[in-house]
């Protein structure tokens, strides 16, 4: 199964927006300056999210994830 965006868009408007704005969110801490940590956190939340977009797809076609969190 492709791990795309077109992908993922299966994996719900919600879920995937959440994750896309944590994206966003994280590339703006990078632009700003921000601390090691708080890039840090939005990198881990943004990596968190679109594991979720994954397993969820994975799991709507019928096929178990590596690892459900």
């Amino acid at each position: 199964m492709k791990r795309t965006l077109e992908g993922m868009a299966t994996a719900g408007e919600d879920l995937l927006q959440r994750a896309l704005d944590a994206n966003r969110r994280l590339r703006q801490a990078e632009e700003a300056g921000a601390s090691i940590d708080e890039i840090e956190r939005h990198r881990l939340l943004a990596d968190l999210l679109y594991r979720q977009v994954t397993e969820h797809q994975l799991i709507q076609a019928g096929l178990l994830p590596h690892l459900v969190h």
